[in-house]
Parts: structure tokens; sequence; C-alpha cells
């Protein structure tokens, strides 16, 4: 019981974490090939939200990305796969279930403990200048999905009108 005690923030971080990216797959279930590549937004600076399919593909490999720093962090051995752009749906469900156990599989060995830390020193630095704990990396992780789910929705909502 002590050591399922130690984990009991890792579990709920990880249950969210599972619980967006699974809202994120109900949403794009139903998209088709050619919804997924259409182009909804040309005037985007943002290689990343042209479509559909530029989203997932940036959803995909930045849930890696979160994973593989707090892996380096941790010493962990980091085998993620590249950036791939999907051409269906149903590979992109198959990418976020992927995604999910390597997750899962990153946390195998940490405790609550180890989430929260505030030595800077002793925090992951990213690509794009924050510093984190594992916590924040998560929380971010978390907050990452839920915003491209909502763009996708409305990108779906602009494809109907179309």
């Amino acid at each position: 019981m002590a050591d399922k005690d130690k984990r009991r923030a890792v579990e709920a971080l990880l249950s969210e974490y599972r619980n967006v990216v699974v809202a994120l797959q109900k949403v794009i279930a139903n998209v088709s090939y050619a919804n997924l590549t259409t182009v909804v937004d040309s005037t985007t600076t943002d290689a990343n939200c042209q479509s559909i399919q530029t989203i997932l593909t940036h959803v995909v490999s930045s849930g890696y990305s979160y994973a593989g720093y707090i892996r380096k962090l941790k010493k962990i051995a980091d085998n993620r796969p590249g950036k791939v752009s999907k051409m269906s749906a149903a590979d992109y469900l198959t990418d976020l279930d992927d995604l999910i156990a390597y997750t899962v599989a990153t946390f195998e060995t940490i405790s609550d403990h180890e989430l929260e830390e505030f030595d800077e020193d002793k925090k992951i630095k990213t690509s794009w200048g924050q510093v984190y704990d594992i916590e924040q990396m998560m929380e971010h992780a978390v907050v990452h999905v839920l915003r491209h789910r909502r763009q996708i929705e409305k990108f779906k909502k602009k494809m109907e009108v179309l």
C-alpha cells in the first residue's frame, strides 16, 4: 500500500493526460481523409496549425517530446518515434494510444516526491525557453492537448460550412 500512496499524484496526472487524449481521439475519430488534409487556416504563420493533419502531427510529436524531456531528466532511455504525418484519422488514433503508453512507461519509476522541484538547476529546460519541473511539464502537456482539441473542433465546424 505504501508504494501506491507514493504515486497518487503521478496517477492523477497520468489519468488527466489520458482523459484529454481520449477526448481528442473522440473528436478526430470520424475525420475523413479530405477533412484531415484540407488547409483550413492558410493565413497562419505556424505550419503546425494549417490543417487537422498538421495539428495532430504536432500534438503527437510534442507529446513524445514532453515525455522525452522527463526521460532525459530522470536518465531513462528515450526511444520515441520521429515526427511523421499520417494519412488517416485511424493512424492518429493509434499514434495517440502509443503516446499514452509511452508516457505511462516514462512514469513507471517516478514517485510523487519527484514531481515538484524548486531548484532551478534540477528543472527541465525546454527548447522554447521555459523551465519546468515534472509536474509543470505534464500540466503543460494536458493543456497543450486541450488547446489543440479545441482548435480541431473549430476547424471541423469551418469545414461543415464550406
